[in-house]
């Protein structure tokens, strides 16, 4: 199943559910359990976070119920896509790291196979955030998961419903933009919403060199250093892109280079 079902939406008072698992037998058990609970709608089922990715954002779910391991975007890289809160219930089959950190940051999971009564239980916790309009810490989710997968293979960003997947190894250079990261690729440049230092951390640094505090450069791009002045350089990219290269991001350049 690769298209995304939506039902019925005319039970507004209803807490909206949309179910994301890339098994269609997975979709129909989470299915047959939440029937039972006349509170509960389901709006969507989904066979791929992109699907989910969409689904949420014409939906406007109460809760979602998410598979960790998908393939095209995992579970994670579905919660950093979103633009808007809404309480999740995470399911998982293995993982040892989601689960971690879901339970460092206290956040509902199922583990597979799991009962109606584990759902059921879980559901409620869930009603309790919805409720009293409990926030669900996806910064820290994400992060913690890009820092168990790193390094980073790739860049997801937005474009209104539709998703955007960048391989890293085809970005020129990262600027930093307040609380957005512009990324420089093929010519075309995007934002996205994470801090320089967070992406930083989760790319390779065997490739990608902090070379000013607003500058990453991916050295495969780069062509040449020039003196700009006294004690400052310029990085002179294969696309006659100019950044500029600060003592310490000289060293690091240097050090990498050798």
């Amino acid at each position: 199943m690769n298209t995304c079902v939506e039902t019925d939406l005319s039970a507004a008072a209803k807490i909206g559910v949309v179910i994301v698992d890339d098994e269609e037998l997975a979709r129909a058990v989470v299915r047959e359990y939440l029937a039972a609970d006349p509170e509960l709608q389901v709006l969507a089922e989904c066979a791929n976070g992109f699907e989910a990715v969409k689904a949420v954002a014409e939906t406007s779910p109460d809760l979602l119920l998410l598979d960790v391991q998908m393939p095209k975007l995992s579970g994670f890289e579905v919660l950093e896509l979103l633009d808007r809160e809404v309480a999740v219930i995470f399911v998982t089959a293995y993982e040892e790291y989601a689960v971690r950190a879901f339970e460092v940051h206290a956040v509902d999971y199922l583990l597979k196979p799991f009962s109606a009564e584990r759902l059921h239980a879980a559901v409620a916790r869930a009603k309790r955030r919805i409720a009293q309009h409990e926030p669900l810490p996806r910064a820290e989710l994400t992060r913690a998961a890009r820092t168990a997968v790193a390094p980073l293979e790739r860049i997801l960003l937005r474009d209104g419903s539709k998703v955007l997947v960048i391989p890293v190894a085809r970005i020129d250079y990262f600027e930093a933009q307040d609380d957005y990261v512009g990324v420089r690729s093929e010519g075309k440049s995007h934002l996205k919403q994470m801090t320089i230092g967070e992406l930083e951390a989760a790319l390779d640094n065997r490739r990608f060199v902090r070379i000013h505090r607003s500058y990453i450069l991916n050295v495969d791009r780069l062509d040449r250093l020039e003196l700009y002045a006294k004690d400052s350089r310029v990085a002179i990219l294969r696309d006659g892109s100019r950044l500029p290269v600060s003592r310490a991001g000289y060293a690091r350049l240097k050090a990498l280079l050798g």
